[in-house]
């Protein structure tokens, strides 16, 4: 006779919340999850049913559904025997499948690190991401879910895994070029992270010729005997027009652009102002001056600020747009929002998370209209630090609509016309903004905040749509000011979710792994510095090492290095801090007209603000560790997507200067060949390793540099260059560079040895290597912490606001 099941080891935590959402609520999956660890062993549903004690035939098919509701999100899996095992993140690991070029690819893990599902740890501060072979690959296509199991390690040491069941296709239709051979129609993907063709039938051609862009649909998705099958639905042609770089990037990237049915016109049934009713049970604040700071060209205003001095320092009132009001869980608009994620930026548009009508009309802070918002008020002390803070919802009137620069030149630059165009009220309040970001500013320095130098551009468009200049954009004091205020804003608010033991989402930014601190260590001793902290060095650490490079000629060079040893942040319901803002708890509050994370975030303080408990909010563990990885995932994909807009842009102004001279930067080196970044146009550029001195080179990745075997030459990051403009392809995104001097003038190290000699560090070696590198294309650059400029930011509409 088979052994009883023991009992659970406690009560379901979360039967309140069970409870609200069905009339015959069954444990919750936490509970069934915590039911099956402490087994130890696969359980059947009779079992799983008898240890929970249910009787009922409705909670039998309740259970019933639900395993396979967990069977299906990748919570469990079944063995041969029908038993239940828990995907637990030491064999079994669910996540996103990345693609690579080459046929293979690997699982990024979700973002739990417990047994709810979900990450294979790697020692303090990572995550192991699991390669996959091209074999593993062949019924895979980049962006699906999988669960693997993880069959060991490589040479270096990263987890292998294997195929065990696909969760979700990421993939509906897929953007490329149309060929025909030996009458096979076949579509070779844009996104060369798709590795795979997909084949069309003779009637799904849609009337496309050999070479032109189309996009088609995928009607079976691949196996492992087979190709991805599909048909194309709508024709781009042979090359991207002038104006299509955005729509052309959105559909290669997979960015949704058209509405589903029935979003906009749920959206314009709220109609253009906020009414009467709306007012009820919210804290009246249109009697303040509430400003909103943004860019030149902002339309969507999420954010507005208020401040003044106390006896003990200062309160500052962050007003944001109360989205969640709108957008409720269940609906068409907030189905829409979650599958997009994120708005999206490009050069010259915007691909909104919400429609129109609400981001940029009623949920926008416009000037001297009525708004709802969602409050934070803060009181802090003298130093900056945070006495207290509160949230509640509130109507609010925005005083005056500023721009950046519009506030620096009254404020920094004491421009009187500026000053005499702006009331008394709206002058003090920038005056006090202005005192205030001072006071933060001195507080993130004494925390130990990283703030890396770097270089943000925007193009400037002549009357056809044509790039007639790539500039660097300038952030002045209220830029800073702003996002000072940001994060006050976002601190208060995971600290409210913690107090509270509301689920939600936190902003993720881990300390550097095992692997990037050695690399990194590595090439700071070779330039005479050393990074303190030991396995776990903090920001303060970071801005010792910025700091003692300050005056050095090689300065650029090493905050190059220090940023791409950091990992990228990530959207998680269980706290980990935020390294590169030096924060024990941080949550994205400030964007929900244009980020999901932040709606989410509102709603479960919106929550706590009825009167609810944090145990009985709707959205579960396992749901929000889901939602994190695909917010993750569409932040990754926004990022693709602009930067191939950008550069194709970029390409289309540097076909003018075809055979050209340039001076430039190494912006990165690879063992193909090297990344320059064209000093007065900042655009990169790829000098094939082809096109170098006739010797043997070897690319040492601690060092960032190729050496010559022959000559001891070296290319090193940071080295200015001159270069020609050998060939440029708008189609392919790709800039091909020659070598015509090198260096220009070279950083000295400042400290011990130089590359030439280090002809013995470790790396690879290469000499006319044929790469699918190609040439120089967005995203050359390596790594990257959460100093999130470029197309990671707000983007043209907003100013160049950096997101934390």
């Amino acid at each position: 006779m088979a052994k009883r099941p023991t009992k659970p080891p406690r009560r379901d935590p979360y039967q309140e919340r069970e409870q609200a959402k069905y009339d015959n609520p069954i444990p919750s999956r936490e509970y069934l999850l915590e039911l099956l660890s402490a087994h130890g062993r696969p359980l059947g549903r009779r079992e799983i049913a008898e240890a929970l004690e249910l009787e009922s035939p409705e909670q039998h098919e309740a259970l019933r559904r639900r395993l396979r509701a967990m069977e299906r999100d990748g919570q469990l899996v079944r063995n041969r025997r029908r038993g239940y095992l828990v995907v637990d993140h030491r064999e079994l690991v669910r996540g996103r499948v990345i693609g690579r070029p080459d046929g293979a690819g690997f699982l990024m893990p979700d973002g739990a690190a417990d047994g709810t599902g979900g990450r294979a740890a790697a020692g303090r501060g990572g995550t192991s991401r699991i390669s996959l072979s091209p074999r593993q690959m062949r019924s895979l296509l980049h962006s699906d879910r999988a669960v693997v199991r993880v069959t060991g390690c490589d040479e270096q040491g990263q987890p292998v895994g294997e195929l065990v069941e696909i969760l979700e296709r990421g993939n509906r239709q897929i953007t490329g070029r149309f060929f025909e051979e030996h009458g096979v129609g076949f579509l070779v993907p844009e996104n060369k992270r798709l590795h795979q063709d997909v084949l069309l039938s003779a009637d799904g051609r849609g009337g496309a010729e050999d070479g032109e862009l189309a996009v088609a649909e995928i009607l079976a998705q691949p196996t492992a005997r087979r190709q991805p099958i599909g048909r194309i639905v709508r024709v781009l042609g042979r090359s991207i027009d002038v104006g299509e770089e955005d729509e052309v990037a959105a559909r290669i990237h997979g960015v949704p652009i058209e509405w589903p049915d029935g979003v906009e016109a749920e959206a314009a049934r709220f109609g253009a102002e906020v009414g009467e009713a709306d007012h009820a049970a919210r804290t009246d604040l249109r009697h303040l001056p509430l400003l909103t700071i943004d860019g030149a060209d902002a339309k969507d205003f999420d954010d507005a600020l208020y401040c003044e001095p106390t006896a003990k320092g200062w309160r500052l009132l962050v007003a944001i747009a109360d989205v969640s009001h709108y957008v409720r869980p269940g609906s068409a608009l907030d189905a829409e929002g979650r599958t997009r994620g994120n708005s999206v930026y490009f050069p010259r548009s915007v691909v909104p998370m919400l429609p129109e009508t609400l981001s940029n009309g009623l949920c926008s802070l416009n000037p001297h209209v009525d708004r709802l918002c969602m409050v934070c008020d803060v009181l802090l002390q003298g130093n900056g630090k945070i006495l207290r803070s509160r949230f509640y919802r509130g109507v609010m009137r925005s005083a005056a609509r500023l721009t950046y620069d519009q506030a620096a030149a009254a404020i920094v630059d004491g421009n009187e016309r500026v000053r005499g165009a702006l009331e008394a009220p709206i002058l003090k309040q920038l005056e006090s903004l202005h005192r205030l970001y001072q006071t933060l500013r001195q507080a993130r320095e004494r925390r130990g905040a990283i703030d890396f130098d770097t270089t943000e551009t925007a193009m400037r468009f002549d009357e056809r749509g044509r790039v007639v200049a790539v500039e660097p954009t300038v952030r002045n004091d209220f830029h800073r000011t702003v996002e000072e205020c940001m994060i006050t804003a976002n601190v208060c608010a995971a600290k409210f979710l913690g107090k509270h033991k509301v689920p939600g989402l936190y902003r993720v930014h881990e300390h550097p792994n095992e692997e990037r601190l050695e690399k990194l260590r590595g090439f700071l001793a070779q330039v005479g510095l050393t990074l303190g902290g030991g396995d776990a060095p903090s920001g303060l650490d970071y801005a010792a090492v910025m700091e003692a490079a300050r005056q050095r000629p090689d300065r650029h060079l090493i905050e190059t290095v220090l940023l791409r040893s950091m990992q990228a942040a990530e959207y998680r319901p269980d706290n980990a801090g935020h390294f590169g803002l030096a924060l024990e708890a941080y949550a994205h509050f400030t964007s929900p007209i244009r980020r999901y994370p932040d709606l989410v975030v509102h709603r479960a303080i919106g929550h706590i603000l009825d009167g609810q408990r944090g145990a009985s909010f709707p959205m579960s563990h396992h749901d929000l560790v889901t939602l994190g990885e695909h917010c993750s995932m569409t932040e990754r994909r926004a990022d693709e997507a602009t930067r191939d807009a950008a550069m194709t842009l970029k390409c289309e102004y540097l076909a003018d200067h075809l055979g050209g001279e340039f001076e430039g930067v190494i912006a990165a080196v690879t063992s193909f060949g090297l990344f320059v970044q064209l000093e007065g146009v900042y655009v990169d550029g790829l000098v094939h390793i082809t096109n170098l001195e006739s010797d043997f080179f070897h690319y040492d990745q601690v060092g960032h540099c190729l050496i010559g075997e022959r000559t001891g030459k070296e290319y090193r990051l940071s080295d200015r260059v001159r270069v020609r403009v050998a060939r440029v392809d708008k189609e392919e995104r790709k800039i091909d560079l020659e070598m015509l001097a090198h260096p220009l003038a070279r950083p000295g190290s400042g400290g011990k040895g130089s590359a030439s000699k280090r002809r013995g560090a470790k790396g690879s070696s290469s000499k006319g290597s044929s790469s699918k590198g190609g040439g120089g294309k967005a995203g050359a650059s390596e790594g990257g912490g959460d100093q999130e400029g470029g197309a990671a930011r707000k983007g043209r509409n907003q100013g160049g606001r950096r997101k934390r």
